[in-house]
């Protein structure tokens, strides 16, 4: 059964519920059937602040979050549901990954942070994720110069809070050159493995 924002109610059923948070519908519903297949009990919503409406009426044990959404960010979702219930199991979602936001994620109590495209599966492996592996395969190339810049914006523009002006200024760029920076996926060097 699929809960979405219209009847998103206190559940009585013994499974754990999941709180799966996207503005991409397709993905959204594609998701939702794939998790209740796996013993969900699924919530959905496609914004930050109707999410944690939601989680405020009945706090779920799980919550996939996309972290770039119309509005508020996923992050500030991360921080708000850690607030409301503590042992929340979050997973960040993104097509548009960075060290930067990874760190914050986890930082504001993400359980793990996964690049797009996902399947269930990866991301039912993300939530059993207890600790870091220490044994993962380093790339032995360099970052190229366009994913450097990539990182370096992402990385301001967490010191500013997301707020892409004072990001800007801080860069000593163009707001607009700023937004169509952020608006491209990063380049990623062919031999290099990302997490």
């Amino acid at each position: 059964m699929n809960r979405t924002s219209a009847d998103c109610q206190p559940q009585t059923e013994e499974r754990a519920t999941l709180l799966l948070v996207d503005d991409d519908d397709d993905f959204l519903n594609s998701l939702s059937l794939a998790m209740t297949k796996r013993g969900f009990l699924v919530c959905m919503a496609n914004d930050v602040e109707s999410a944690f409406e939601l989680a405020k009426i009945d706090p779920p044990e799980f919550a996939v979050i996309d972290l770039k959404m119309p509005g508020n960010s996923g992050l500030v979702l991360v921080r708000q549901l850690a607030s409301l219930k503590a042992g929340i199991k979050m997973v960040v979602l993104t097509g548009y990954a960075s060290i930067a936001t990874a760190i914050e994620a986890i930082k504001l109590g993400a359980t793990h942070y996964l690049a797009k495209p996902v399947d269930a599966d990866e991301i039912l492996a993300a939530f059993d994720k207890q600790s870091g592996n220490a044994e993962i395969e380093l790339s032995s190339t360099p970052l190229s110069v366009d994913r450097l810049e990539w990182e370096h914006i992402q990385r301001i523009l967490a010191e500013n809070g997301g707020n892409i002006s004072a990001t800007a200024r801080s860069l000593n760029m163009h707001r607009r050159t700023l937004q169509r920076k952020l608006s491209k996926k990063p380049s990623i060097n062919p031999t290099q493995n990302h997490q």
